[in-house]
């Protein structure tokens, strides 16, 4: 019997909680925007924030409520852009892909000394001068990049970081954490770039590192469409100027700038760097 009232009073608290959650969703429903669902499946689900909301489902609100454009997710790309677009029953621009890229080439930088603490780069630029490196603008190579890559698409090579375009999404995640600014996004397939960052007199380049750029101005004389200017000791280029000829890339004494379509033999002399002490 004791049994039978137990059951009952379980069942008919069951049914009075029941009773009470469905008055209370009536009465608290708020509509959802039916958008919401396919325009969150346009995402990725990578909540990297490379679009600057905290998440794809924030993003997804705010293109709904129109606080923010569509096309703002980098890793979708023009895909994502597109499809958002048609739900969103608006024009799209052309989203043009983008990836991140390193300006640094300094496999053989030199350290101060040996570095014995956290493994760490924002750690590392608190100690010994902005860091274990001579060269104060350099990758640090412990690795913050790489963390917060959420596609596996940076890794160190002989203790620089270097980006996998092809898997890169160009979200930014790894230049956030980059202490010293180093990453940048480049449009995809500009093949023309410059591994450096540092705005340091030719002289004291050289004292840091083997590769870095000096600031001698050849490319810029070179350059017949003026793509590519040196200023405060470091060469840039103007991607919208920039016709990929590659003579820049010849002239450089310090083997710096690259050409993805060059074949090692056209680039210069291969470099033989030497990893550093971790």
């Amino acid at each position: 019997m004791d049994i039978l009232i137990a059951v009952g009073v379980l069942g008919g608290l069951g049914a009075l909680f029941g009773l009470v959650l469905a008055v209370a969703n009536r009465v608290f429903h708020v509509d959802t925007d039916p958008r919401l669902e396919p325009l969150t499946q346009c995402l990725n689900g990578a909540n990297c924030g490379g679009c600057g909301f905290s998440g794809c489902g924030a993003y997804a609100q705010a293109v709904l409520e129109g606080k923010a454009p569509v096309g703002l997710c980098i890793a979708g790309g023009d895909e994502c852009a597109q499809k958002m677009a048609e739900i969103m029953g608006v024009k799209a621009e052309k989203v043009a892909r983008q990836v991140a890229f390193v300006r640094c080439a300094g496999t053989t930088a030199r350290d101060k000394g040996v570095y014995e603490g956290i493994h760490d780069c924002l750690a590392a630029t608190k100690v010994a001068g902005r860091g274990p490196l001579i060269c104060k603008f350099g990758c640090l190579g412990f690795g913050n990049c790489t963390k917060a890559c959420k596609f596996d698409a940076i890794h160190l090579e002989n203790g620089v970081a270097k980006v996998d375009p092809d898997k890169c999404t160009g979200c930014m995640s790894c230049a956030a954490a980059c202490p010293r600014k180093l990453i940048v996004p480049v449009t995809f397939g500009a093949n023309i770039r410059v591994a450096c960052a540092s705005n340091a007199r030719g002289s004291v380049t050289l004292r840091g590192c083997d590769i870095g750029c000096i600031g001698c101005f050849k490319c810029q004389k070179i350059c017949p469409k003026g793509a590519i200017r040196v200023e405060k000791n470091l060469a840039s280029i103007d991607y919208a100027l920039c016709d990929q000829c590659g003579q820049c890339v010849e002239v450089c004494p310090r083997h710096l700038i690259s050409d993805s379509n060059l074949t090692p033999a056209d680039s210069g002399p291969a470099q033989k760097p030497t990893a550093r002490v971790q």
